[in-house]
């Protein structure tokens, strides 16, 4: 299979779901998601108050070693068993989700370009660039009203760990993109330009397909 992989991070409510979103709406079953935030640690072991407190914006928290097994599984044409991430309990649950390879691979997440064996694994490496005022007010929004946190430890989460991790991180991490979209997927123009780089793709991966 002929597979093409686009990575597209950001920060912390930058709008990068949305532009995933909106190419998988744009090509369908040709188009696999597999995220970066399933991949969170598992911490069975430890008590909901403490999970609380871990840091969940270092590239320490996350089992990147599996992720990019499994990515390089997906790129050799093999489904494989993405774990889920329950954000209300700061923990994986025991289900599993299945994702099938395709002729697309987005992979989606705030520190993804922090792994140099990952980048490599990329054919596009997207930056969706949004002012940090932006992405906390939306934060809020999200984790208020979609993961049952209240507003003071979203703020307190937000400024001990999300903002330093940001800036030791998520930021510097945008040097090894290709491209830097301002607003994600309300870029008209730049979702455009992606849209075609993929239907090109596509298409010489169906002309490829009938020789």
């Amino acid at each position: 299979m002929n597979t093409m992989v686009i990575g597209i991070a950001g920060g912390t409510g930058s709008g990068k779901t949305t532009l995933t979103r909106r190419l998988k709406e744009m090509f369908g079953k040709d188009v696999s998601i597999i995220y970066h935030d399933n991949y969170y640690k598992q911490h069975d072991n430890m008590p909901y108050e403490e999970r609380c407190l871990l840091n969940y914006d270092h590239p320490d928290a996350f089992d990147t070693n599996l992720f990019i097994e499994h990515l390089t599984q997906l790129k050799e044409g093999k489904s494989v068993e993405c774990p889920v991430y329950d954000y209300t309990i700061h923990n994986r649950t025991d289900e599993t989700v299945v994702v099938h390879p395709a002729s697309v691979i987005i992979v989606e997440g705030i520190l993804i370009f922090s792994s140099p064996v990952l980048c490599d694994l990329m054919d596009i490496k997207v930056f969706v660039d949004t002012d940090a005022d932006v992405r906390i007010l939306r934060r809020i929004v999200r984790d208020v009203n979609k993961r049952g946190r209240t507003l003071e430890s979203v703020i307190n989460q937000y400024l001990s760990t999300v903002k330093p991790m940001h800036e030791q991180f998520v930021e510097p991490s945008k040097c090894r993109a290709d491209i830097i979209i301002p607003e994600g997927g309300k870029n008209r123009v730049a979702f455009e330009m992606l849209v075609h780089r993929v239907a090109s793709h596509l298409g010489e991966a169906s002309e490829t397909t009938d020789l």
